[in-house]
């Protein structure tokens, strides 16, 4: 078992995946499940779990919520995950065998699929991301979308193994996800950054043309431009509302 790194997830409406996530999990002592209101079967799934701790609380915000979900831990050491994300093996005995050093973050590789398939191209695999750190040393910021966790004065280092990250089930999960995403950004830079429709209109086609062309996108075939056309409509709507939501100010 690995009793010195506690695994924290947030989870709502979960039941996909979750599962097959906490299942990658059986070899951590320690995994906290924080709810923020699942109405479908994710809690029953993860009371079938015996080394899960799982916590009901209110959505405050990515960077906040992750934050307060760390305080259930037993240890000082997190791995942050999302229900969606499965741990694979060679990450797991790396983590078993990686002797941690407080001075450091570290990064896992992600891969991310759409359904079952792999999205090798968009920017969207082999991602490294900051996802273990100490607790006692530093925390996730308090943004409501693109959280971080904050480094500043340590240092990085990539871990050997993957996250599989099954992000998108359906095409309604692209266009959800790119309404809450824009939402939660024109909340957190309202009157911090400035927008105009220029800005917004300019922001989405540089987004379509990054991820579709300059990515190589369009090598995931139809998958690829959804991936693009999603990107895209999410910044039009984050820097539109960001717009209006100056103008109420």
């Amino acid at each position: 078992m690995i009793k010195d790194i506690s695994v924290v997830m947030i989870a709502k409406n979960g039941e996909r995946t979750i599962r097959k996530t906490l299942q990658s999990l059986k070899d951590f002592d320690d995994v906290v499940v924080y709810d923020n209101g699942s109405t479908d079967e994710t809690i029953k799934i993860a009371k079938e779990f015996s080394n899960v701790n799982l916590i009901k609380g209110d959505f405050l915000g990515f960077g906040k919520t992750k934050k307060k979900a760390t305080q259930y831990a037993k240890n000082d050491w997190i791995l942050i995950l999302d229900a969606d994300e499965v741990v694979d093996k060679e990450l797991i005995e790396t983590l078993k065998n990686e002797k941690l050093d407080e001075g450091y973050v570290y990064l896992l590789n992600f891969n991310a699929y759409y359904k079952d398939r792999q999205i090798k191209h968009c920017g969207w695999s082999n991602q490294k991301i900051k996802r273990l750190f100490n607790k006692k040393i530093t925390n996730y910021n308090d943004n409501d979308v693109h959280e971080k966790i904050i480094d500043e004065n340590l240092k990085n280092k990539i871990l050997k193994g993957n996250v599989e990250h099954y992000s998108y089930h359906s095409i309604d999960e692209f266009v959800q996800k790119a309404n809450v995403y824009a939402r939660l950004f024109a909340k957190n830079n309202q009157g911090k950054k400035k927008s105009n429709p220029l800005k917004a209109f300019l922001n989405a086609i540089y987004s379509f043309n990054k991820t579709y062309f300059f990515k190589l996108g369009f090598l995931d075939g139809y998958v690829g431009l959804v991936v693009a056309f999603s990107h895209m409509v999410t910044n039009f709507y984050k820097y539109i509302m960001l717009y209006e939501a100056n103008k109420k100010s």
